[in-house]
């Protein structure tokens, strides 16, 4: 598994360029699991924004499930959820909190990243240049 501060240092080489995009070590800062509901209380409580909306974005897949989740029921409370169409898969009724983003499908997945890489392949297509400089860079995913 990759530590925790390399997968940190690639979210912050995806984010840099986009100034609507704050990463929080939030989650590399906990130790033990981590779980969605500890890391939506501790940003509400600690980013000052009152009574402002968090959203947590999840692909349809993850919310068909989400009532396995610790605090289930307490996680829309928290933050509202943007919920990603997949293959034209959607809410079919959004409760509220909860709201459908139709959302053009792009196949790309962590594994295939990782066995592109280990096979020599070329990820390029697959994640930004500086995640790609540093997989490079640390010797990941090879076999």
């Amino acid at each position: 598994m990759t530590p925790a501060s390399l997968r940190l240092e690639m979210v912050y080489a995806a984010a840099a360029d986009d100034a609507r995009f704050e990463v929080s070590e939030v989650e590399t800062g906990r130790g033990g699991p981590s779980y969605t509901v500890d890391t939506l209380r501790e940003v509400r409580a600690e980013a000052d924004v009152g009574d402002a909306d968090l959203f947590l974005i999840m692909g349809i897949d993850q919310y068909d499930v989400l009532d396995s989740w610790r605090a289930p029921e307490e996680i829309p409370v928290l933050a509202q959820l943007a919920v990603m169409d997949r293959g034209g898969e959607s809410v079919p009724s959004p409760p509220d909190r909860v709201v459908s983003v139709p959302v053009r499908r792009i196949d790309i997945s962590s594994t295939d990243v990782r066995a592109r890489v280990r096979d020599g392949r070329d990820v390029s297509d697959l994640v930004p240049p500086a995640v790609a400089r540093i997989i490079e860079a640390e010797g990941l995913y090879r076999a």
